[in-house]
């Protein structure tokens, strides 16, 4: 399925929904994130880790991925030149959490050979291992009164988290014995939950509407995120996996991973937590709408004889 095919039969047909409950009511996205991220998320990442399993090149592509990410916010936030950039947490990961799951994975299945569907996978997992690790607490901005982060509020807020329930639970399976009845059945209610996360994008987009702004919108500090997200980030990519003996079509299920548009869960953890919701709701809508032209390009000029 060709990345056009997924944004005109899977993603237009939700936003719209969402965009109507936006104009209608202007609670609605709160309404719908919230549950979402607290019961959703966990069973999302149940039903990944439980239909995939885990082998070596899924578990290396998430380590690097994690630890890629990792390392660029680290960055980000010392460097001042930087932060002024990209001044909000919201920014950062409209910049480097990417829509692998729902657009990353199809289309490299669409464009790939089969065996790098494992890669594939594993920056899935890695990506949305570290937002929903680290989202929820960054988003809220939790410092101390001397502006350093308090480790003990670190610790809670990791094994709160909604990506450490959805490992917890994962675990209790495995001891009871039920992992491959489990991932089954938890596969469809994970597909429901990233539809209705695009309810809640359009839901935003819809309030945004009504409040007589623009969607398209690169003031604040968006252009840079969308710059990074689309541009920045799959180059980085593209120069560590050089080293890392990765094969040829392996590097480029990694670049075309990073090279998604920004990752749902950004505008529900903005949602969620009530910060900046419109600047999220309008990285995920620009950057989808410019992969649709940025991915086939960057697929064309790298890696022009890499067929499925």
């Amino acid at each position: 399925m060709q990345i056009e095919h997924i944004l005109l039969f899977s993603i237009i047909p939700f936003l719209t929904i969402g965009f109507i409950f936006g104009e209608r009511n202007p609670t609605a996205s709160e309404k719908i994130s919230t549950p979402l991220v607290k019961f959703g998320i966990p069973i999302s990442v149940m039903g990944l880790l439980l239909k995939n399993g885990v082998d070596l090149n899924l578990l290396r592509s998430a380590i690097v991925t994690f630890l890629t990410i990792l390392f660029l916010i680290v960055i980000i936030n010392l460097i001042p030149q930087l932060k002024k950039i990209f001044s909000s947490y919201t920014l950062q990961f409209s910049g480097l959490i990417g829509n692998t799951s729902f657009l990353g994975i199809p289309i490299a299945m669409a464009l790939l050979p089969p065996s790098t569907i494992d890669l594939t996978i594993g920056f899935d997992l890695g990506t949305t291992f570290f937002a929903w690790l680290f989202g929820p607490y960054l988003l809220q901005n939790k410092k101390t009164k001397n502006n350093s982060f308090n480790v003990r509020e670190i610790l809670i807020g990791i094994i709160s988290s909604p990506a450490s329930k959805g490992i917890i639970g994962v675990l209790i399976t495995y001891q009871l014995g039920i992992e491959t009845y489990l991932g089954k059945i938890l596969w469809i209610p994970a597909i429901i939950i990233i539809f209705l996360a695009i309810i809640v994008v359009g839901t935003r987009l819809g309030i945004i509407m009504k409040k007589r702004e623009n969607i398209i919108d690169f003031s604040g500090g968006l252009q840079y995120s969308v710059l990074l997200k689309l541009l920045i980030f799959p180059f980085i990519f593209f120069i560590l996996s050089m080293p890392l003996n990765f094969t040829k079509a392996e590097i480029a299920a990694l670049i075309l991973q990073a090279s998604t548009p920004t990752a749902i869960s950004t505008i529900l953890m903005a949602e969620s937590y009530k910060i900046n919701q419109d600047i999220a709701a309008k990285s995920v809508f620009v950057t989808t709408i410019i992969s649709i032209f940025s991915i086939p390009v960057i697929r064309f000029f790298l890696f022009p004889n890499l067929t499925n």
